[in-house]
């Protein structure tokens, strides 16, 4: 198998058909041998009725059905687990990510990168939601000393090489971009124009969004327990700086600040506490998802050759 195609499928069934037609007609231009695999991330509505129709149609369409939803990331990975090609290309299922662009990613994989990332020039999301991921990426790259692009998205063809290395990783949170950025490799980029969804709506509303956000920025460092104890270290050395203002402030004019002072430290202080037991609770929370040593995904069904 010389191309795999690896599309993590929800609630786009009104896409799939016109999906399939625009990968067929590029693939063909590119090798007789390649593979498109549709994993159904227990969608509501009927995409697992037409991918189970396209594969019996097409003889190159393998479809998986997983036994609930388990989100975007690991349906990425139970599609990396089920491809076989020596190139395997991830793609979002609305059709925002054209296919047609699979053509030059494959050609400038093949002049020596063993992974091809696609850069979006011009998004269609809403300015809001651009504005707040590129706040965001900028605060993982500096929370963790790599440099992401927040123009990069799930579009991208790697290595089998690549892919091997990649389900070695059994994280639970996690990033299907951060992780290949962990990983290294030649990495190259080509760009593209991001195209208007072709039916549907984003399942990803501000509730997934913030999921997702919190979710990369525990999977990719531990800087904010650092963070958190450099702020204890502070509030430590200016509590003793204020006790000594407070101290000589009664001796030079016997008298002490009032209550007011005391109680505004003492709910500013109990506030940062509170958050901070709450940074290290989700650090533990992710510790206890790991060691349960479930699978990342379980399949309920395939459907194709």
């Amino acid at each position: 198998m010389q191309i795999s195609i690896v599309v993590p499928v929800y609630q786009c069934a009104g896409c799939l058909n016109e999906l399939h037609k625009r990968l067929k007609a590029v693939l063909d231009k590119v090798t007789y041998s390649y593979e498109i695999i549709f994993v159904d991330d227990r969608a509501h509505d009927n995409s697992w009725e037409v991918i189970t129709r396209l594969a019996h149609m097409d003889k190159s369409i393998r479809g998986v059905k997983l036994s609930r939803n388990f989100g975007q990331q690991i349906a990425i990975t139970a599609g990396l687990t089920q491809s076989q090609g020596d190139w395997v290309v991830v793609m979002d299922c609305d059709l925002q990510d054209p296919p047609e662009k699979i053509i030059e990613l494959y050609e400038t994989a093949l002049s020596g990168y063993d992974i091809v990332f696609a850069k979006r020039k011009q998004k269609k999301h809403h300015f809001i939601r651009r504005a707040c991921s590129k706040l965001y990426f900028k605060m993982v790259s500096k929370l963790s000393n790599i440099e992401i692009n927040n123009e990069l998205g799930a579009f991208s063809i790697i290595s089998r090489k690549v892919v091997n290395a990649f389900l070695k990783f059994n994280d639970i949170k996690r990033h299907y971009t951060f992780i290949l950025y962990w990983l290294g490799f030649n990495v190259g980029y080509i760009e593209y124009i991001h195209s208007e969804r072709h039916s549907g709506k984003s399942s990803y509303n501000l509730s997934a969004l913030l999921k997702l956000a919190l979710g990369g920025v525990l999977f990719q460092t531990t800087t904010l327990l650092k963070w958190i104890m450099y702020l204890g270290f502070f509030l430590s050395l200016a509590g003793i700086g204020l006790a000594f203002y407070y101290v000589m402030h009664y001796f030079f004019y016997s008298v002490s600040p009032g209550w007011t002072t005391i109680i505004v430290m003492l709910l500013v202080i109990g506030g940062i506490i509170i958050s901070s037991i709450g940074v290290v609770g989700l650090y533990i929370a992710g510790i206890f998802e790991q060691t349960k040593g479930r699978p990342l995904f379980v399949i309920d069904e395939k459907v194709g050759s």
